[in-house]
């Protein structure tokens, strides 16, 4: 069993994935976030991949982090909260930047979570905590399973808490979930593995 304390200071980039009942949680979860937190954020959101994204006017005056929209080839500040653009993957290559990609939705779904978690793992490996929300569909849970894979750190928001569980269900059916806790706790969780992060770049 993992504890959050043998954690401390050791993630340097956290993804978060969600779809249906995501915004709600991103509502709880991001306004709680410390402004000390030193890893990087990087965020998909299932949305209508034909409109513009409110997300970040939505989250920038409600989280002590700077909240930004992805964009290709820029290299990813600490301490910042990123979104992937509506129909766009994103991806994290080595030195942390980060590439907008229009290949083939996946699961249905341009941005994937899976395509951002599996380029994350790959970068980042054991420095990684993979987080998956409520959604309606099974994305993710082959991102999270890179994740685990690489040596990072996977967990999921408690599916009775989740709007739609169905995705937190598909990520937990695969075994490789760290953590299961309601919204509040994977804040405690986050500012407990995140805030004292060594700058290696």
């Amino acid at each position: 069993m993992i504890s959050p304390s043998d954690l401390r200071g050791r993630i340097e980039a956290v993804v978060i994935g969600g779809s249906a009942g995501g915004i709600e949680a991103l509502e709880v979860l991001l306004p709680i976030l410390p402004a000390d937190l030193r890893a990087s954020f990087f965020i998909v959101q299932h949305l209508p991949r034909d409109r513009p994204s409110l997300l970040v006017e939505i989250f920038k005056h409600r989280c002590a982090l700077p909240v930004r929209e992805a964009e290709d080839k820029e290299q990813a500040a600490r301490g910042t909260v990123y979104f992937a653009p509506p129909d766009y993957h994103l991806l994290i290559e080595t030195g942390g930047y980060l590439a907008l990609s229009a290949d083939e939705p996946v699961h249905y779904s341009r941005p994937s979570i899976d395509v951002l978690f599996e380029s994350a793992a790959d970068v980042y490996r054991e420095r990684l905590l993979g987080l998956i929300l409520s959604g309606a569909n099974e994305d993710g849970a082959a991102g999270l399973e890179a994740v685990h894979r690489a040596g990072g750190i996977t967990a999921v928001q408690q599916p009775d808490e989740a709007r739609m569980p169905q995705m937190v269900l598909s990520a937990l059916q695969r075994g490789i979930a760290d953590f299961v806790l309601p919204i509040e706790q994977i804040a405690d969780l986050l500012h407990g593995v995140t805030s004292e992060v060594p700058d290696r770049r």
